[in-house]
């Protein structure tokens, strides 16, 4: 039961989270809110998806759960070190961005302007590091536990079918300038073209 709840839960959030950064919705949005309430919107979304994502978290603490395994010492400080750097490697990812505009701050204070196709750095390597470094850090976790499995490849489903759509929009948003750079990057690994 716990692991249906969990998959549900994952479901529902990553419809949620989907639908609301949709351009159909988004659309929608702006016919209902005007030009100048959707300024309010991109850091609405993010905060909307931080709020909702807490459940999930609190129902890995609390459900009842069962140890899969445990790595030892010292083999559990090197998955540390992978960790440590996918999270480095995920912040340098995030800063590569218009992190103000990724987050919704500057559109609070600035006409929102169309995003900007980022093919540097990180970008130039895989086309979605924030993805990429963000799995390595769940998969590296030294423990695991049922829940924590359950969490891991839903997460990782979600990223992946999240990926996909994502990459239409961005084929829509940018055209030839994506369809090129998505065949000269890999998606999530060298050699993964998705």
């Amino acid at each position: 039961m716990n692991i249906l709840l969990l998959l549900l839960s994952l479901t529902l959030w990553g419809l949620s989270h989907s639908i609301l950064a949709s351009h159909f919705f988004k659309d929608r949005m702006r016919d209902f809110l005007g030009k100048n309430g959707m300024r309010l919107y991109r850091f609405g979304y993010n905060l909307f998806s931080i709020i909702s994502f807490a459940p999930i978290l609190y129902l890995l603490l609390i459900l009842e759960n069962q140890p899969l395994y445990q790595v030892p010492a010292p083999w559990s400080y090197v998955m540390y070190g992978g960790q440590a750097l996918s999270a480095l490697l995920l912040l340098v990812a995030v800063l590569q961005t218009d992190t103000l505009a990724f987050v919704g701050i500057r559109q609070l204070f600035e006409e929102e302007k169309p995003g900007q196709l980022v093919t540097r750095g990180l970008y130039k390597v895989v086309r979605h590091p924030l993805y990429l470094f963000s799995l390595l850090f769940l998969w590296l976790s030294p423990s695991m536990s049922v829940n924590s499995l359950v969490f891991n490849l839903g997460v990782t489903a979600y990223f992946v079918i999240g990926a996909y759509f994502e990459e239409r929009k961005l084929l829509r948003d940018f055209g030839q300038a994506y369809a090129e750079y998505k065949h000269k990057t890999p998606f999530l690994i060298p050699g993964m073209k998705f």
